[in-house]
């Protein structure tokens, strides 16, 4: 039966789809809860079932996969975004509770859909279009002035399936290559913008909101490298606006649990929807260290409609590092460098992942917290590249 704990079990019993480290990280939690999370793994040597003893080895496109890993769940989520809509459909159909439902969730995995549907609800977006066709693409570049950005609808993440197109020539011409290939995308005018920010909320069944400050992103690549949290000089009025907008997305769309809105702030000071994500996100791994309520513990409350936890921030500042893989991997052990690092900087909290290190990858994250966020920001970089590539940017030798 679907949506009790199994028998025996005094405990809810919560499943997530994915076996990554958002669901590792989401089991730390758990086990604070005195719970266990469930995890859907394709393999068994993913970073959640290292550490969860309720491992399902199975594929999130799998039916049977999903229908076992929720079998007697209180709740199902996801670590990622990418579990077919209509194979969601058919859990809710069988009375599996499934958060955020696949009606919300579809505004994370459809980019163009989450364009219509914020338009028409008057959320801030940079102009967009559909295209299907290399005249389209052309005609829509010379509308914005030239330079747009060409996203495939489905599927692309940290940089993946988005380019950038700074003449309507180069627009016709890789839109022409993914429609070659029969995949569809969308266009936007490139957003002259001053940075990137992030508003990290949730809600539970219940209704009940809450919302974290929002942070400052800094992406290299297409992937995020620095949080820094709360955004330096991000005027009050401004951060309540992203804040009220985040809340206001997320009762409209009827999501259950964390929800992330990527924002950009522009050139004149407002405000445009980039990203929606419907899980515990990168741009909130700052709250295990700097919050009173990380958005891991957070997404749990909400997916099983407990009272949702106080978000407040409990330094003045955090700044977090992502750890991503090297080219090349250094010889180095991961322990070893580890040990450096705490001897150098034995104020950072270290977040590793237990994935194999390949270059590009993000293998685990670094905070630092206190008062001076562009101090912080410089050690937390610093450890951050020395946990990748085992050199240090200032060329400090632990051995002399």
């Amino acid at each position: 039966m679907y949506g009790v704990p199994r028998t025996g079990s005094p405990h809810p019993v919560v499943a997530m789809v994915g076996g990554g480290q958002l669901a590792r990280m989401t089991h730390q939690a758990a086990i604070a809860l005195g719970q266990t999370l469930r995890v859907l793994a394709v393999r068994s040597d993913e970073s959640a079932a290292q550490v969860s003893p309720d491992v399902v080895l199975g594929h999130h496109t799998d039916y049977d996969a999903l229908r076992r890993v929720a079998d007697g769940a209180t709740a199902l989520t996801f670590d990622h975004e990418h579990v077919p809509t209509e194979l969601l459909e058919k859990l809710v159909a069988d009375g599996v509770p499934v958060y955020p439902p696949p009606s919300a969730l579809v505004h994370a995995q459809d980019k163009l859909v989450m364009r219509q549907r914020l338009s028409d609800l008057g959320a801030p977006v940079p102009r967009f279009a559909s295209v299907t066709s290399t005249g389209e693409a052309e005609a829509f570049a010379i509308e914005v002035g030239g330079a747009v950005v060409i996203k495939t609808i489905r599927g692309g993440y940290d940089g993946r399936g988005v380019v950038m197109a700074d003449t309507p020539e180069d627009a016709r011409d890789i839109v022409a290559r993914y429609l070659a290939d029969g995949v569809p995308v969308m266009v936007e005018e490139k957003v002259a913008m001053r940075r990137e920010l992030a508003a990290l909320v949730a809600r539970s069944p219940f209704g009940q909101g809450a919302a974290w400050p929002v942070v400052e992103t800094v992406q290299e690549d297409g992937i995020c490298v620095t949080v820094i949290a709360p955004a330096p000089s991000l005027p009050s009025e401004v951060a309540s606006a992203a804040s009220e907008l985040a809340l206001r997305l997320a009762s409209e769309l009827g999501v259950v649990g964390v929800l992330a809105v990527e924002l950009f702030e522009t050139s004149d000071g407002a405000l445009l929807v980039n990203e929606l994500a419907m899980r515990p996100h990168n741009s909130g791994h700052w709250t295990m260290d700097g919050a009173r309520t990380s958005q891991f513990e957070q997404h749990l409350r909400a997916v099983l409609d407990y009272p949702l936890g106080d978000t407040s921030p409990l330094t003045p500042y955090t700044v977090m590092g992502n750890v991503i893989g090297a080219d090349p991997v250094p010889d180095m052990s991961m322990d070893e460098r580890v040990h450096h690092l705490f001897a150098r900087l034995p104020e950072a909290k270290v977040h590793l992942y237990g994935k194999e290190e390949r270059p590009g990858r993000k293998i685990g994250h670094v905070n630092i917290v206190g008062d001076d966020w562009e101090s912080l920001r410089e050690r937390a970089e610093r450890a951050a590249h020395w946990l990748s590539h085992a050199e240090w940017t200032d060329g400090w030798d632990p051995h002399a």
